[in-house]
């Protein structure tokens, strides 16, 4: 969602802000601006609605001199996107200057009680508030701003991570978080600050994760000073991280979302590295070996997560209780954390998020802490709140997925849900030596797998063409692959703005069969499984209506190509990593269907990369 991103040193701010809104473009937004500190001490905010290069196009001609600044791009929560609700928002004198990611929920009271003291607001945001907020402190405190930034988020409810420069200090920006990622980048007589650390990554691999209840004071001539809201000394711990700025960039592609694509069978490679024994099929897991007892004698295991996560959570379901034998519930996290949940402790909770900041994600990872679960968590960014939450986890390894619609994060999510099923199953003495065997190696060689199902490219391209002017889609599956229809149902929604949904293929009967007719594709999943001969069925019933069938097949398969008017063929491997093979025709069917469209594909609109708020 929204970006945050800061700087102070000896440089120039601005063009490292500029660079690093750039770099936080695939997160969604809809308004960017900076603030500047000026070397005689001028605080200047210049701010658009828009995209980041047409605040580049407002800055030409302006005063933007200074080494210290912030800046930032807006998802809209409180207010339409305008110039007026863009941040920075200067406080009612324009002393101060704040950039803000996440949502005050208690803004209306303290605006309220701001407004009889005489303030007035020019935009329509909780951030506003909370900017007024702090001046108003300071003013009738007379305490240095790192102060009143500690007093005023003691009066906030709400999740935040913000930034805050003042007129007259060139040295200083004043941060804090609270459910929303920020980290500080340490470099040479320099600071950078940024919601991630991608972001910034060129200048420092030196990071501090600013934790929750905790502010920064970020001074260019003093050490970097952490302190929790109730004003005592944090940890700081500064992390090196290794990434690559060549994985930030196109890499001669269109679009970063086809980019992943093409990197999934790379990525599979680094998801599986020195897990699977490639002379012994043997899956190791760090998370397992350490906690083994807790999973071998869990009675239970609830994953929780958003979108295609919850997609990939279904596919480990099936996992799960398949290899190990152990019941499993699959929430949305949104809805875990606000319906009091029984859970106990001998369950476990596992969090999957691609991000590892997700804000509803984040609350149910809390919650199953406060009744004493145990939490496994499943995401990408190394260091992310989730990451540093859960008891123990698995990193998916797939690199930065820039793309709004997850792609290679997915398959990665799911491969690590099977590596775990795996792992488990093998502890718990429930899935048998050949079958362990069997998906264990199909592991192994599923990068080669991913490389072949890829050649269909240029097959899907020329049938998106066909498809582009359709109004809605129906997606079949059963079994591993209904997860699967949901997920390409969701890619095909996200980018192309075409209306889609996901079916099991056996519940067609039972209401969306009414849908049918030639206007209204459909696309079944029909690769081998113990329910082929009936998803061929439910094809059947579908082409007897005069709608029209995009199948996914097996290599060979004449028995659906005789009735679908479309196919995609694809290899075979272990029935229940199908679902990894598959998903790779449904991402590039949305992804050309959204090119011919003229859609913006790595930046969809509404959408943003990570949800940082409810």
């Amino acid at each position: 969602m929204c970006g945050i991103v800061g700087y102070v040193g000896r440089r120039d701010a601005c063009p490292i802000l500029i660079k690093g809104l750039h770099r936080l473009e695939y997160r969604g937004y809809d308004s960017a601006g900076v603030a500047l500190v000026n070397p005689d001490g001028r605080l200047n905010v210049f701010k658009c609605k828009g995209k980041v290069s047409d605040l580049e196009h407002f800055l030409d001609g302006k005063d933007l001199g200074g080494n210290i600044g912030i800046a930032h791009t807006r998802w809209a929560t409180h207010g339409v996107p305008n110039d007026a609700n863009a941040h920075p928002h200067y406080s009612e004198s324009e002393n101060i200057a704040l950039i803000h990611n996440g949502i005050i929920e208690n803004y209306r009271v303290l605006k309220d009680a701001l407004e009889q003291n005489g303030y007035t607001f020019r935009s329509s945001t909780d951030s506003e508030v909370l900017v007024n907020l702090i001046e108003y402190v300071r003013a009738t405190s007379g305490c240095s701003l790192p102060e009143a930034v500690r007093q005023a988020l003691r009066q906030v409810i709400g999740a935040y991570a913000i930034a805050v420069v003042e007129k007259g200090n060139h040295d200083r920006i004043v941060a804090a978080r609270q459910s929303s990622p920020m980290v500080v980048g340490v470099g040479d007589g320099e600071f950078f600050l940024s919601s991630d650390a991608a972001s910034i990554i060129e200048y420092t691999e030196d990071f501090v994760y600013v934790g929750d209840g905790e502010i920064a004071v970020i001074d260019r001539n003093a050490p970097l000073k952490i302190v929790t809201l109730d004003n005592h000394d944090a940890k700081i711990d500064i992390k090196k991280l290794q990434l690559s700025i060549s994985q930030l960039e196109k890499g001669g592609y269109p679009h970063f979302m086809l980019k992943e694509i093409y990197e999934q069978p790379r990525t599979i490679v680094d998801c599986i590295r020195g897990r699977i024994n490639p002379d012994t099929c043997e899956v190791k897991l760090s998370g397992v070996i350490d906690h083994r007892d807790r999973f071998v004698n869990a009675r239970r295991i609830i994953f929780v997560a958003c979108g295609t996560s919850w997609h990939a959570s279904l596919i480990g379901e099936h996992l799960v209780e398949s290899i190990c034998r152990i019941p499993v519930e699959v929430e949305y996290a949104s809805e875990f954390r606000y319906r009091n949940p029984i859970i106990r402790e001998d369950d476990i909770v596992v969090a999957v998020s691609q991000s590892g900041e997700t804000a509803d994600t984040l609350a149910a990872v809390e919650l199953a802490r406060k009744a004493g679960a145990f939490v496994f968590g499943i995401c990408n960014v190394v260091g992310s709140s989730i990451a540093r939450a859960t008891d123990s986890g698995a990193y998916i390894h797939v690199g930065p997925e820039i793309g709004v619609a997850s792609t290679k994060a997915f398959t990665g999510q799911v491969t690590v849900m099977a590596m775990l099923a795996l792992a488990v199953g093998r502890e718990r003495g429930t899935v048998t030596e050949a079958y362990y065997n069997e998906v264990s190696a199909a592991l192994l060689h599923l990068p080669e797998t991913m490389e072949e199902v890829l050649k269909v490219a240029p097959q899907v391209a020329d049938l998106a063409k066909i498809f582009t002017y359709a109004h809605n889609f129906i997606y079949l599956g059963r079994g591993y692959n209904y997860p699967t229809a949901l997920e390409g149902a969701l890619k095909l929604k996200e980018i192309s703005y075409i209306h889609a949904e996901g079916y099991p293929a056996a519940e067609m009967k039972h209401g969306p069969i009414a849908l049918i007719d030639a206007e209204m594709p459909t696309v079944a999943i029909a690769t081998p499984d113990h329910t082929y001969e009936k998803t061929a069925s439910n094809i059947e019933e579908i082409k007897a209506r005069g709608g029209k069938i995009i199948a996914v097949i097996a290599r060979g398969d004449e028995q659906v190509r005789r009735s679908a008017d479309f196919v995609i063929e694809v290899p075979v491997i272990a029935e229940c990593l199908m679902p990894i093979v598959v998903s790779v025709p449904l991402q590039l069917l949305a992804y050309y269907i959204a090119v011919y469209k003229g859609r913006n594909v790595d930046q969809p609109r509404n959408l943003a990369k990570s949800v940082t708020v409810e």
